[in-house]
């Protein structure tokens, strides 16, 4: 029975695993395919192999349920309507162009065909005259021109009129009409719906991004700061949490306490009487720290004992009193609660100046341990959907703070602080690709810019014969911003470094990606371009969209 049993456990436990990695694994692909249609190009090649089919189906299941509608209006059906879905911007992506052009084409053919049954009194039968296809063209294209309403599948509704065989050219032309408004209703539907509202569905940075934590780090807090509490008040629920992370075991705080073993957070929000607070956790540590020093005064040995164990480094431990383990255990507890109480001082300085200035609610947390698993930590007990952090390097790259919270499941901003501007309303977005990265950094900065400023998206090119395919991407990558923000596109034709040294001065932010989707021998040949650009004398925002 022992036997059977250790084999029902390992067995179930061998199933838990497995169904774990492939609930893993399911996830990672659901990841990897939302990433995919993140690409506008990828959406629409996706949209336009599977609603065609089913819409032709429709129409052809209509056709054969009503003998009226005949085949020959599917070929011209199906032109428009990937004309329609495969450029849903574009110039011929007008569900009235759409319908007119069908329709005008198909009426042209039908004046050809009456045209030259009256000049050859209906001879001819199933002939198609030459004089009847050239005039169909000919009307076509005038009628189309001067209505502004051409389109590529008018000219083959005009030919096939010539040829409806046993259904009347009557019938045919009104049977296009029909079917081309059908197509031109699901064709609105789904560029309202989804199309244009794809940030909501596909862009992950865009749909939240408004509890923001910010770790006091380095010598540029007070800019980052005000950078990461200016992108949360952009949202009606904006939040920021400053966290600062401190050495030693337990902090003693009022904020959030991150303890070694557990590395629990407590989060604690600012309270009208924190000023009090604050002042009696100091003045009881330093009647603490009194005590214990009139204690030792009036204890010579022990204070020889730890004396000796501090200077000497003996091995031999165990003739250490007792005593004085305790007394040393709470000057240390004593100078880590002042340090902690001196930590929530300036973090409410920052608190106050953050409230006052920007309007944004804001709250503290201070921590403990490992600085990018205490910051890991407290993004996820306060709930924070990104983390602003300033720039930090260690021997031209990135340190290994940083680069700790890039890989974390979490967007995340490295802001660099060059200047003293306080409002950044000139903002230069530099895309690579289309995707989520491209859609988050466009998103950050009209948070920043406002109704006031102004947002120039650019993408480099190294030859002439690329600027219209890097026009379209800019195009799909900006009509996605539905706030009121003054947004220009610019393509340039040189280096990424050559166009941000010769631009920079006009900017006050310069936002990248941080390139972290490349592999690391392609990092290492090209380094990431915010390596590359340290002496450019403007504010840099690098960003990296979180990993799974």
């Amino acid at each position: 029975m022992s036997s059977i049993a250790y084999f029902m456990r390992s067995a179930r436990k061998q199933l838990t695993i497995v169904y774990a990695r492939i609930r893993r694994f399911g996830r990672r692909e659901v990841s990897a395919l939302q990433r995919w249609l993140q690409y506008t190009d990828n959406l629409l090649h996706v949209s336009v192999v599977l609603l065609i089919p089913i819409l032709i189906a429709f129409v052809t299941y209509l056709s054969n349920q009503l003998p009226i509608l005949s085949f020959l209006l599917f070929p011209p059906l199906a032109a428009g309507t990937y004309t329609l879905f495969s450029d849903p911007e574009g110039r011929y992506a007008s569900p009235v162009r759409f319908v007119s052009s069908l329709s005008v084409g198909a009426l042209c053919g039908l004046i050809a065909a009456v045209i030259t049954q009256v000049i050859y009194n209906g001879s001819g039968g199933a002939i198609v005259r030459p004089e009847s296809a050239a005039l169909a063209i000919f009307l076509t294209g005038i009628i189309t021109w001067l209505a502004r309403i051409e389109a590529p599948s008018a000219f083959s509704t005009a030919l096939l009129t010539l040829i409806t065989g046993e259904v009347d050219p009557v019938v045919y032309v009104l049977s296009i009409m029909f079917a081309s408004i059908l197509i031109a209703l699901v064709f609105v539907i789904w560029r309202n719906e989804f199309y244009e509202q794809r940030a909501q569905y596909l862009y992950e940075t865009v749909q939240a991004d408004d509890h923001v934590l910010i770790p006091m780090r380095g010598d540029d807090n007070k800019q980052t700061a005000l950078f990461g509490s200016q992108l949360a008040a952009a949202h009606e629920t904006g939040k920021v949490v400053l966290l600062d992370i401190v050495s030693g075991g337990d902090s003693g705080s009022d904020a959030a306490t991150i303890n070694n073993d557990s590395t629990e957070i407590q989060h604690q929000s600012q309270q009208e009487n924190a000023q009090r607070q604050r002042q009696t956790s100091i003045d009881a540590t330093e009647s603490s720290f009194n005590i214990i020093q009139s204690d030792m005064r009036d204890n010579n040995n022990i204070e020889s004992d730890v004396t000796t164990e501090i200077d000497d480094l003996k091995p031999s431990r165990e003739n250490i009193n007792i005593g004085a383990h305790t007394e040393q255990s709470e000057i240390k507890d004593v100078f880590e609660t002042k340090q902690a109480a001196e930590t929530v001082d300036c973090l409410n300085q920052y608190v106050r100046m953050i409230e006052t200035q920007v309007g944004v609610p804001c709250d503290m947390v201070v921590a403990t341990g490992d600085p990018v698993s205490a910051t890991a930590r407290t993004v996820e007990t306060a709930n924070c959907d990104l983390v602003v952090t300033p720039y930090e390097e260690d021997n031209g790259h990135l340190s290994a703070y940083v680069q700790g919270i890039f890989n974390q499941p979490v967007d995340t901003i490295s802001f660099r602080s060059e200047t003293a501007v306080m409002n950044w309303q000139r903002i230069l977005v530099l895309v690579v690709r289309d995707g989520d990265t491209a859609h988050g950094m466009i998103d950050f900065a009209t948070r920043l810019a406002g109704n006031e400023g102004m947002v120039s998206v650019t993408t480099c090119i190294s030859d002439e014969t690329e600027r219209r395919r890097a026009e379209t991407r800019l195009d799909q990558v900006i009509e996605t911003v539905t706030v009121d923000v003054d947004i220009e596109t610019r393509v340039a034709r040189s280096s990424v470094e050559e166009f941000i040294s010769a631009n920079a001065d006009s900017y006050n932010l310069v936002v990248l990606g941080s390139s972290g989707d490349r592999s690391v021998a392609s990092r290492f040949i090209s380094p990431p371009t915010f390596e590359r650009i340290s002496k450019i004398e403007t504010d840099v925002a690098v960003f990296d969209p979180g990993r799974e």
